[in-house]
């Protein structure tokens, strides 16, 4: 059954189950000027902290301002209930929960205008492949009056029951995530479009009332639209087209409401053609990325509409790194950027904001700060997200017209910092001479030498991996005494097109050689202990944790590969069976130029293989895959786990039959690095006999 939507509590009257829940959060905001977290305590306390900590759902699931800066929402739980939506009152400093179900958890959500706000719905308890519902669509008032049904979750045509009877919206319809005006009842979602084998093939915009249900459908331009974006007053500008190997930017002419083409490009490959916006920047302005003055990595520059030319001169540079952040702003003006190289930070353009900053700076010393703003520009109140290697996160309120700054919440309240590993971001050079950037955590602690080291890589291939920060799974490993190394292999985004096309047709090869000379660097550094390695991934990354026992067995003494790729060609056809979610058009113009090709390739995708080169895999595994996964479907899995039982002994294999591409559920993640813990234990950990 969908959720019980007459549970949702109305007013300043809070249920006996949430009362409790919440009782703390108005509390919490009191000052904080001197309460910076600790991240050098005494040495780290003899007992472990439990696995829970690490993976367990967290309470608190974030905070937003609403567009005048007076109230903040907030989604929050607790261990065996729902999550719930609360409006706090930063005026009075009282709370009020506008909605909350006994059969459901309130999942994303936005203010729309100063007074209601748009959310849906989600089972944090239940795995990919028992899901039953949709998100759904909902919309409420601040007090929790005016609550309005707006998506089906189920795909029934009609509400019935005490509701009034009129048509919802189709249950793929969804919230877009960028905020939009803000100051109306009226609000932007998406409806997706999906042939009969549930292939994505055009998104449509809607303006939703979300008092009434009504909505107006946007004229979109020629060709199959995958997305859309807003202005800086909210309105749709530019909506980017998919046709076979080819993305179009189109224009939306404010007057006319005509479209235009700005940019044609190549869907795939490595990006150097393309006009990637960043958002707006008043009429006539848009902020892009783009390659110049022969720089490898890019940078933000001004885009003219008009004249359909770049600046040359950019806007911003981070050197070293491509360009990967998005604009803060509020409805007058863009004031600065939250970008990411080493660490995600803010940067200002705006003198308010560097003061701000500044000030936040120096109340929270050990953590690095990031600010967002209201829409408002008038706004006291401004959201504070800290971070730290070893802390989580925390959420604070700061005012800058008085100093005051409040705690709002911890992400992960049960991590202690002294108990974390420290990071650091290193490079070392690959055979070739090619730089391979890489984060380094160490466990806590003071030894720095001779530690057992877990190689751990990132999936996608051609993705960003990690940035400096905390993180559960590395944490994690850092906690029970492992050395950490996170390469940036060769293909990984972020660092220069150079960096990015070296790893085109690499799986197995180059890209795994990466891997291997970081673990040479480390050795040779004296911080790893060359008898105690191993490998870990998911997705690629379980590629190549496989791939790396197969060509480097006196490297790696174990390998761990969830949910990982075992064989190049089972991704382009994993039998009739067996079917991934991978796009028809990536699958026909990327993978064959930035992978191989099936049939050209052949020979080598059977050399670079793991299901074809089982045999070779000798050194001790650990297999864990979701039963429902439709990224890397589970035969991937299986097969390997078969072929590998005639010639090694050591194979442990779990699966986890609701799972879909990783874990979801909060006791499948327990229970798979548990497994973790217990496999590396016995092979390079403190039970493992060295030599």
């Amino acid at each position: 059954m969908p959720p019980s939507f007459r549970r949702v509590l109305r007013g300043a009257t809070l249920s006996a189950a949430c009362a409790g829940l919440l009782a703390s959060l108005p509390g919490a905001l009191q000052s904080a000027q001197a309460q910076a977290p600790a991240q050098t305590a005494a040495a780290p306390a003899t007992a472990l902290p439990p696995i829970a900590s690490f993976f367990a759902n967290t309470a608190f699931g974030g905070a937003k301002l609403s567009p005048d800066g007076r109230f903040l929402a907030v989604r929050s739980g607790a261990p065996g209930k729902r999550d719930f939506l609360a409006v706090v009152d930063l005026q009075s400093n009282s709370a009020t929960v506008v909605a909350s179900y006994g059969d459901a958890d309130v999942g994303r959500f936005q203010w729309i205008s100063n007074e209601r706000l748009l959310f849906d719905t989600r089972e944090k308890g239940v795995g990919p492949g028992d899901a039953r519902f949709a998100p759904g669509l909902y919309a409420v008032n601040r007090d929790g009056s005016r609550f309005v049904e707006l998506a089906d979750r189920t795909g029934r045509p009609f509400s019935t029951g005490t509701r009034i009877v009129r048509k919802l919206l189709p249950w793929h319809t969804y919230m877009l995530d960028q905020e939009g005006a803000q100051d109306s009842a009226s609000v932007y979602v998406t409806s997706a479009n999906v042939d009969a084998a549930g292939e994505l093939r055009s998104v449509d915009l809607l303006r939703l009332n979300t008092l009434t249900g009504a909505t107006q459908t946007v004229p979109r331009p020629a060709g199959s639209v995958r997305s859309w974006t807003l202005d800086t007053r909210g309105e749709p500008r530019l909506a980017t087209t998919l046709e076979r190997d080819t993305l179009s930017l189109h224009y939306r002419d404010p007057a006319s409401g005509a479209w235009r083409v700005l940019a044609s490009y190549p869907a795939f490959g490595d990006g150097a053609g393309a006009l990637q916006p960043v958002g707006f920047a008043g009429e006539g302005k848009l902020f892009v990325l783009a390659r110049s003055g022969g720089r490898d990595t890019t940078a933000l520059h001004r885009f003219d509409i008009a004249s359909g030319k770049i600046e040359p001169e950019p806007v911003f540079v981070t050197t070293g790194y491509d360009f990967d952040g998005s604009l803060v702003a509020n409805r007058e003006r863009v004031l600065g950027v939250l970008f990411r190289t080493d660490a995600l930070s803010n940067e200002w353009f705006d003198p308010t904001m560097k003061a701000a900053q500044a000030a936040v700076d120096k109340l929270l010393p050990a953590t690095i700060n990031l600010l967002s703003v209201p829409a408002q520009a008038d706004a006291p109140w401004m959201l504070v997200r800290s971070y730290s290697d070893t802390m989580p996160g925390s959420y604070a309120l700061y005012n800058h017209r008085t100093g005051q700054l409040s705690k709002v919440a911890d992400l992960r309240p049960a991590i202690q910092p002294a108990q974390m590993g420290r990071q650091q971001f290193v490079r070392y050079q690959a055979r070739d001479g090619l730089e391979i950037p890489a984060l380094l955590t160490l466990p806590p602690g003071g030894k720095r030498s001779g530690l057992p080291l877990v190689v751990l890589v990132h999936g996608g291939p051609y993705v960003r991996g990690a940035a400096w920060g905390w993180d559960a799974g590395t944490q994690f490993l850092a906690s029970r005494g492992y050395a950490v190394l996170e390469p940036e292999f060769r293909g990984s985004l972020g660092f220069g097109i150079r960096h990015f096309k070296a790893g085109f047709r690499q799986w197995g090869l180059a890209m795994q050689d990466d891997l291997a000379d970081g673990v040479r660097w480390a050795v040779a550094k004296g911080i790893a202990d060359g008898a105690r390695v191993c490998i870990a991934g998911a997705s690629y990354g379980g590629y190549a944790a496989m791939m790396g026992l197969v060509k480097d067995p006196d490297l790696y003494k174990c390998g761990i590969n969830w949910v990982g790729v075992t064989d190049i060609g089972l991704l382009y056809n994993g039998g009739w069976t067996f079917t991934n979610d991978t796009s028809d058009e990536y699958k026909a113009y990327g993978m064959p130029q930035m992978i191989g090709d099936p049939v050209k390739d052949a020979a080598r995708f059977k050399a670079t293989s793991p299901l074809a080169q089982a045999a070779r895999i000798t050194r001790p595994v650990l297999l864990a895959y979701g039963g429902a996964d439709r990224r890397v479907p589970i035969n991937h899995g299986t097969q390997l786990r078969d072929a590998l039982a005639a010639t090694n002994p050591d194979v442990e294999w779990v699966e986890y039959p609701e799972e879909g591409h990783g874990w979801a559920l909060e006791k499948n993640s327990i229970d798979f690095w548990g497994r973790v813990e217990r496999f590396l234990n016995r092979h390079i950990g403190r039970a493992a006999a060295t030599p």
